[in-house]
């Protein structure tokens, strides 16, 4: 059985991607205050799921396939 490039490739880019989204989350909270912080995470988790939508990624990692 021949290993996969798939899976180390993919959870590179996951933590990249998770890297990615704490960064913009410290920043955008930097700006608000601190009542707000709540929405501020609510709105980068929002742009985290429909922007880069982990489940495809997972799925590509694990088939090699994008969608179903």
């Amino acid at each position: 059985m021949k290993p996969s490039w798939r899976k180390p490739f993919g959870t590179f880019l996951l933590l990249a991607l998770i890297m990615v989204w704490a960064v913009a989350a410290a920043r955008a909270i930097e700006r608000y205050p601190a009542l707000n912080h709540p929405l501020v995470y609510i709105a980068t988790g929002i742009v985290w799921i429909w922007l880069f939508p982990m489940k495809a990624l997972l799925r590509w990692m694990e088939t090699g396939q994008w969608r179903k």
